[in-house]
C-alpha cells in the first residue's frame, strides 16, 4: 500500500529504487526488482523497456522496439512471462514477447534469476513476473493518465500514446472492495530501411579456393511502411471480506497491431546457375565484360563473391500489405485464505487465450520475363558489410545465343517489365489456449530451532495450439481481369519518392495500398478460400506438477529448498503430403522431469546479504516444432517438419551473489553463476538418410531435412555485477552543495561464457560452440539527475554478438549472428505540481544498425581448414532512425 507521508514529487527514479531494493532484500531468492514510483507508473512504455534497464537483461528487438529479453545472456526463450505469478503462454509461443505488455498495467516487475520449486519447471535462465496494479496499493480512490506525441525521424513519421488508470476502494457489509480499470494505447508510423543478403555454396565452382567462397545467391531490398498499434485493457476487483481472506478477479487483454506495406525487390542472381561447367582446373582471374555464362559464381572472368557483375538477371519483386494482430486474453481467479494455527490455503484458476494472426491482405508478385535482354545486368559491391548499392545496366547481346554485355545504366528499376505472376491473400491465425489450475498449502511451525513454512502445491496445465491457414492465389490473367488487378506494375503504384534514408543504387514507386486493399477484397469475393494443409495443425501439452518445499528462517538469514516433479504429455496431429497425397498423422510422447532446488541467504549485517542457489529447469522446443508432420518440396529436394519426440534441454545451474544495500539509499552487488545445460535443443540441417518417405519411384533419401532436434551437452559460466548510488545522503559530509545532491548513477555488468558440443553431421564432425542466443558482454549504464522538481535519466546498454542459428552444412555459408547491439535512451521529466507532470524522451539516439551475419569458420575449421573468422557475410540490414516523444502525467 502507498503510504499517506509520501509526498508526489520529482523524486521518481529514486521512489522506485528504493521500493525495488526493500523488496528485493527481503525475498528468499535471487531476483531484481523494478517498481514504479509512489504514484504507481513506470517512465516506459512497455515491460521489455523497462525490464531492459535491470542487471543482467538484454533486450532483442525488432524494427527498433524492445520485443524480447535475454537474462544473463542466455537464450531468450529460457526466460518465461507471467502475470501475477501465472506464467502466460505468448502468441508467437515459448519465445516471450514483452513489447505487447504495455506498462500501464504493472505495478512492479519482479525477475528470479534462481527458481524455487512454486515455479513452473519450463523457467531456465528466469522468470518475467508482471505484478499487475491493485487498488488495494492506494488509501483510497485514485486517477493517472497520460497523453503525449512524438515523431520518428525516418520518414518523418508520428507517433501517439495515451494511457489511464482509475481506482477506489469501497467498506461494505461484507467487508472491502477494491476496483480497477487501465487502458492504454500506443501508436508509431514507421519506416525501416532494410537490404537482405542470400549466402550459398555454388555446386559448380570447383576452381582452386572454392571451399571458402560463398556467393550471394540473391540480394534484395525490402522497404517497408508501417503502423505499429499497442492496446490494452485490464481490470480488477478484491475482496477482503477479512483480515485473514483475500478473493482476486483479475483480467488483462493485450493486443499488439501490425499493418505494414512492404516493397520487396529480389535479384536472383543465381537464376541461370547451371550455364557455368565444373571445373577444377585454375584459370585466370581477370575482368571479362562478354562472357558467355551469366558471371554468377564465375572466378574466370573476375568475378569474387563480394564484387562482380551477373548478366541478364531476373528480379522477383513481391508487394505485400500485412495485417499482422497477436493478441493476449488472461482472466485468473485467486484465493488466499489464513485458516488458523499457522495454515494457508491459496487456489487459482486460470484460462488464457493467445492469438497469432498472420494474414496478408494481399500480395502481389511481379516477376522478370524469360528473354534476357528484357532483364538487368547488375553490378554488385558487397565490400563493405553495412552498404548494398547493386548498379543497373540494361542487357544487350551479342554475337551468339550466350554472349551478352552490360548496356546502358539505369536508375529507375520499375522501367523493367516486369509481368505479374500472381495475387494472393493469406488467412493464418495461430490460437493457443491455456488452462491452469493450482493449489498451494503451507503452515507456519518452529522446526529445528527456526521459524520454517513447508508448503506443498499441485499444479495442472493444458495448453493447445491450433494452427489454420488459408488462401486464395490467383495466377491467371482471367482472375486477374475479375478482380481489377492491374498487370503493369505503373497501374498498381505511386509516384512517390522514396521516404527512407538507405542508398539503393536505384530509385523505385511505392505500391498503392488502398488499390491493394480494393483488389483483394474482391479477390474474396469472388473466389473461394483454399486450405494450406502442409501449414495446419494442433498441438496438446499437459504438465502435471507437484512440489513440496520448506524455508527455514534464523537469525543469520535462510534457507529454501525443495523438489518439483513435472509429468508433461504432448500430443498432435497434422496431415503429412507426399508427393501428392495427404495422409493424417498423430503422434505422442511423454517425460517426466525432476527439478530439485535449494537456496541460502546469509545476513553478513544489516546490510549485507551472501546468497547461494543450485536450481534446475527445462526448456521445452515450441509447439509448431512439436507438430508431426513433414512437408516435402520435391522441386527443392528438400523435407522441413516438426519432432514430437524431441526431448526438453535441461539445464542445473548453481549462483553466489553478494548484495550490499547501502544505507540511507544505494545498492552494490557482484555474483558468479554456473548452468550445466544437457540434450541442447537447435534446428537440424541435414541429409534425410531414410527411405520411409519414397514413393512414387521416387528416391528421397537425399533430400536436405531440416527440424527441431537435439544436440549434446554444454555449460554457460558468468560473472554479474551492478551498482546504484545518488549523492545526495553525503553532499554534506562531501562538503558538495546542495544542488549537486540530485545526481546519481546505476550501472550493471554481465560477462558470459558458454560452450554446447554439436554431433557431428554427414561428412561434418562433431564441434564445440557457443550456446547459440548467449552474449560475452552486456552491460547497462545510466546516469540521471533528480531535484527541485526536475528529474533528468541518460541510459546506455551494449550487448555483444549472439550466435543467431546453427549450421549442419555449409550450403547457407554457416552459422548465422548477429552483431552487438548499441542502444542510448534519454528522458526529462518536471513536477509542475505534485499533480501534473510534463515529460520528454528520445529513444534510440545512436541509430545503430541491426546487422545479421553469416560465419562459415566454425565448420570449416572442424571441417580442417583453417579459417580466419571475417565477419564480412551480411545477410540483414536495418535502421530505423531516433524517434522523440513528450507529453504530461496527471495523477490525483
Amino acid at each position: 500500500m502507498v503510504a499517506e507521508t509520501v509526498v508526489v514529487n520529482a523524486r521518481p527514479i529514486a521512489e522506485s529504487e528504493r521500493a525495488a531494493l526493500e523488496f528485493q532484500k527481503s525475498y528468499a531468492s535471487l531476483v531484481t526488482v523494478y517498481a514504479s514510483d509512489a504514484v504507481g507508473r513506470l517512465p516506459d512504455q512497455n515491460i521489455a523497456q523497462a525490464a531492459g534497464r535491470l542487471p543482467g537483461v538484454a533486450v532483442e528487438r525488432d524494427q527498433g522496439q524492445a520485443r524480447y529479453l535475454s537474462l544473463r545472456g542466455a537464450p531468450n526463450y529460457w526466460t518465461t512471462i507471467s502475470f501475477d505469478g501465472v506464467n502466460v503462454v505468448s502468441p508467437e509461443g515459448r519465445d516471450a514477447r514483452f513489447d505487447t505488455v504495455p506498462s500501464a498495467i504493472a505495478a512492479q516487475i519482479v525477475i528470479a534469476k534462481a527458481v524455487t520449486p512454486d515455479m513452473p519447471g519450463e523457467t531456465v535462465a528466469g522468470n518475467v513476473n508482471v505484478i499487475t496494479r491493485s487498488a488495494f496499493d492506494y488509501d483510497d480512490f485514485h486517477f493517472f493518465g497520460k497523453a503525449g506525441g512524438g515523431y520518428a525521424q525516418l520518414g518523418g513519421r508520428g507517433e501517439v500514446e495515451v494511457s489511464t488508470v482509475i481506482s477506489d476502494r469501497f467498506q461494505t457489509g461484507m467487508g472491502e472492495i477494491g476496483a480497477l480499470l487501465s487502458a492504454s494505447y500506443y501508436q508509431r508510423n514507421m519506416i525501416t530501411d532494410n537490404f537482405e543478403i542470400d549466402w550459398e555454396q555454388v555446386s559448380q565452382d570447383q576452381r582452386p579456393g572454392y571451399q571458402t567462397r560463398f556467393w550471394a545467391r540473391e540480394t534484395e531490398n525490402k522497404l517497408y511502411r508501417l503502423m505499429r498499434r499497442n492496446q490494452s485493457l485490464a481490470g480488477r476487483l478484491d475482496w477482503a471480506p477479512d483480515s485473514d481472506n483475500k478473493i482476486s478477479l483479475r483480467s488483462v487483454y493485450t493486443i499488439f497491431l501490425d499493418d505494414e506495406a512492404r516493397d520487396n525487390y529480389i535479384f536472383d542472381l543465381d537464376d541461370r546457375q547451371s550455364d557455368l561447367s565444373a571445373n577444377t582446373a585454375a584459370c585466370a582471374t581477370s575482368v571479362n565484360a562478354t562472357p558467355t555464362t551469366t558471371g554468377y559464381a564465375d572466378v574466370c572472368i573476375g568475378n569474387t563473391p563480394l564484387q562482380g557483375t551477373v548478366y541478364g538477371i531476373d528480379i522477383n519483386q513481391r508487394s505485400t500489405l500485412r495485417a499482422f494482430r497477436q493478441s493476449v486474453f488472461t482472466n485468473s481467479l485467486e484465493g488466499n485464505h489464513e485458516l488458523g494455527d499457522g495454515w494457508k490455503l491459496t487456489w487459482l484458476g486460470n484460462f488464457t487465450e493467445s492469438k497469432d494472426d498472420r494474414s496478408v491482405v494481399g500480395e502481389a508478385r511481379w516477376d522478370s520475363p524469360s528473354t534476357r535482354t528484357l532483364r538487368p545486368t547488375v553490378a554488385y559491391d558487397f565490400t563493405n558489410p553495412g552498404r548494398n548499392t547493386p548498379a543497373l545496366f540494361t542487357t544487350l547481346q551479342l554475337s551468339g545465343p550466350t554472349r551478352y554485355q552490360a548496356g546502358a545504366p539505369v536508375t529507375a528499376i520499375d522501367s523493367f517489365t516486369k509481368p505479374l505472376s500472381s495475387l494472393r491473400r493469406l488467412k493464418a491465425i495461430d490460437t493457443t489456449t491455456a488452462k491452469t489450475a493450482r493449489m498451494f498449502l503451507s503452515r507456519d511451525m518452529e522446526f529445528l530451532g527456526a521459524n520454517a513454512t513447508f508448503k506443498a502445491g499441485f499444479q495442472y496445465d493444458q495448453r493447445t495450439k491450433t494452427a489454420n491457414e488459408r488462401e486464395i492465389n490467383l495466377t491467371a490473367a482471367g482472375q486477374f481481369n475479375t478482380v481489377g488487378m492491374p498487370t503493369n506494375y505503373a497501374d498498381f503504384s505511386l509516384n512517390k519518392a522514396f521516404v527512407g534514408a538507405l542508398p539503393m543504387g536505384y530509385t523505385f514507386r511505392y505500391f498503392d495500398t488502398d488499390l491493394m486493399r480494393k483488389v483483394a477484397a474482391a479477390a474474396q469475393a469472388n473466389y473461394a478460400w483454399s486450405p494450406v494443409t502442409a501449414n495446419n495443425y494442433r498441438v496438446q501439452e499437459e504438465v502435471k506438477a507437484g512440489f513440496l518445499m520448506g524455508t527455514l528462517r534464523y537469525d543469520w538469514g535462510n534457507i529454501v529448498g525443495g523438489v518439483r516433479i513435472e509429468q508433461l504429455d504432448n500430443s498432435g496431429t497434422a496431415v503429412a503430403t507426399i508427393g501428392s497425397t495427404a495422409t493424417p498423422i498423430t503422434a505422442d510422447a511423454s517425460h517426466t522431469l525432476v527439478l530439485p532446488s535449494l537456496h541460502v541467504n546469509y545476513n553478513v549485517d544489516d546490510t549485507k546479504k551472501l546468497r547461494l542457489s543450485f536450481n534446475s529447469g527445462a526448456a521445452r522446443a515450441d509447439y509448431d516444432q512439436l507438430r508431426p508432420n513433414v512437408v516435402i518440396n520435391d522441386p527443392n529436394q528438400t523435407i522441413t517438419g516438426g519432432n514430437p519426440t524431441v526431448k526438453p534441454e535441461r539445464a542445473y545451474g548453481m549462483d553466489a551473489y553478494f548484495e550490499w544495500y547501502v544505507q540511507p539509499q544505494g545498492y552494490l552487488m557482484a555474483g558468479v553463476y554456473y548452468k550445466e545445460v544437457k540434450d541442447v535443443l537447435y534446428t537440424q540441417r541435414r541429409t534425410f538418410n531414410s527411405n520411409v518417405l519414397n514413393t512414387g519411384g521416387v528416391d528421397r533419401s537425399g533430400y536436405i531435412y531440416s527440424g527441431i532436434t537435439n544436440g549434446g551437452d554444454g555449460h554457460i559460466v558468468g560473472f554479474e555485477a551492478a551498482a546504484q548510488m545518488q549523492i545526495e545522503p553525503w553532499t554534506e559530509e562531501l562538503g558538495l552543495p546542495e544542488w549537486m545532491g540530485g545526481f546519481g548513477v546505476s550501472a550493471n555488468l554481465t560477462l558470459n561464457d558458454s560452450e554446447v558440443t554439436k554431433p557431428a553431421v554427414d561428412v561434418f564432425p562433431a564441434r564445440k560452440m557457443r550456446l547459440p542466443g548467449t552474449s560475452a558482454v552486456v552491460y547497462n549504464i545510466g546516469t540521471y539527475y533528480e531535484k527541485y522538481g526536475l528529474s533528468l535519466r541518460v541510459q546506455y546498454q551494449r550487448r555483444s554478438s549472439w550466435m543467431d542459428g546453427v549450421a549442419d552444412t555449409l550450403a547457407d555459408a554457416g552459422d548465422t549472428f548477429w552483431s552487438g547491439d548499441d542502444e542510448m535512451d534519454v528522458s526529462a521529466r518536471y513536477a509542475v505540481t505534485s499533480n501534473l507532470e510534463v515529460y520528454f524522451d528520445a529513444s534510440n539516439i545512436l541509430n545503430q544498425p541491426g546487422r545479421r551475419f553469416s560465419e562459415p569458420g566454425g565448420l570449416l575449421t572442424a571441417s580442417g581448414i583453417p579459417t580466419r573468422f571475417t565477419n564480412r557475410y551480411t545477410i540483414e540490414w536495418e535502421r530505423f532512425g531516433p524517434r522523440f516523444s513528450g507529453g504530461i502525467r496527471v495523477n490525483f
